[in-house]
């Protein structure tokens, strides 16, 4: 029986034919490992795509956890710089809160508020955060305290703006009433008669004079002095030429003796404007002004409300 493969080698160029003969065993040998080698490359060759595409997918997900490291790295970084924040507003809120205070001391003012504090109940002040804390271990706590804080903040807020409103308005109720309130000399002069007791020129009896008498010279301008509205300009029998002013709040003046006015009756009036100008009018020894301030109705001594 043959044992042996035969090949018959040929060629174009007209070459002799050859044979050649191989042993079956060397040739299913040859074959085998031909086949074997093919195999092993191929295995090598898939592995190394795999091993390739595991690099790829290695690197890519190392990008995205560095990406991801420094956006955590971020973010940690804000939350510090929250937390500074949250600490600096929440002082800055205190020392609003110690301004109204000292505002309210320094005018006489009761806070007519609730007393729960700035902060709440009690108004403790909230312990700073912390922002040198390590975040890896205290990310969630930091974060829930800040929202925490964040809230009680909103609410100190709004009591402060409310404080600071209810402030605002009774300061504006004294500055109305301050330019409201009779508070300089309303003419040049020597007072000849003050709010007191004395001996009327006239029937040389004692009697309580209950205004302020300034002399000068016929003509000498009048003035307001306060803010407020003309009521009356008139003549009246004893007073002669009258003027009046109300300046609200109680207050109204009253200047008497008049030679002639500078406004009438309706016209509004601001402290300094000149209103009227001295006279010897009506039941009069000369020329002066009898200056009068009556407070809700009761006469008062002009003198304890001039400062100039």
């Amino acid at each position: 029986m043959n044992r042996t493969f035969t090949f018959y080698l040929l060629s174009n160029t007209h070459a002799p034919v050859r044979q050649l003969s191989v042993s079956r065993k060397f040739f299913w040998t040859v074959l085998f490992l031909v086949i074997a080698s093919l195999t092993l490359a191929g295995a090598g060759l898939y592995d190394y795509i795999q091993v390739r595409n595991a690099y790829q997918n290695t690197l890519a997900i190392s990008r995205q956890n560095t990406s991801q490291s420094q956006t955590i790295a971020t973010q940690r970084s804000q939350l510090q710089n929250f937390a500074r924040e949250i600490d600096a507003l929440k002082s800055r809120l205190v020392e609003l809160n110690t301004f109204e205070k000292k505002i309210r001391i320094i005018a006489n003012i009761e806070n007519t508020g609730d007393n729960t504090g700035l902060f709440g109940m009690g108004g403790a002040i909230p312990d700073d955060l912390d922002p040198r804390i390590p975040l890896t271990e205290k990310h969630n706590s930091l974060i829930r305290e800040m929202h925490h804080q964040a809230n009680q903040l909103s609410d100190a807020s709004g009591n402060q703006a409310t404080g600071f409103d209810s402030l605002l308005k009774y300061l504006e109720t004294q500055v109305d009433l301050l330019a409201s309130t009779p508070s300089i000399r309303p003419a040049r002069g020597w007072v000849t008669s003050r709010f007191a007791h004395r001996v009327s020129p006239f029937t040389g009896r004692r009697e309580f004079h209950n205004a302020l008498d300034i002399a000068n010279r016929i003509g000498t301008p009048i003035i307001a002095p306060a803010d407020g509205k003309v009521s009356y300009a008139g003549r009246r029998w004893l007073l002669g030429k009258v003027i009046e002013i109300n300046h609200g709040h109680g207050f109204v003046s009253r200047y008497a003796h008049c030679e002639g006015f500078k406004k009438k009756r309706g016209d509004k009036v601001k402290r300094g404007d000149i209103i009227a100008l001295m006279g010897n009018t009506g039941r009069s020894t000369g020329p002066h002004l009898h200056y009068q301030i009556k407070l809700n109705g009761v006469p008062v001594n002009p003198e304890k409300y001039i400062i100039n």
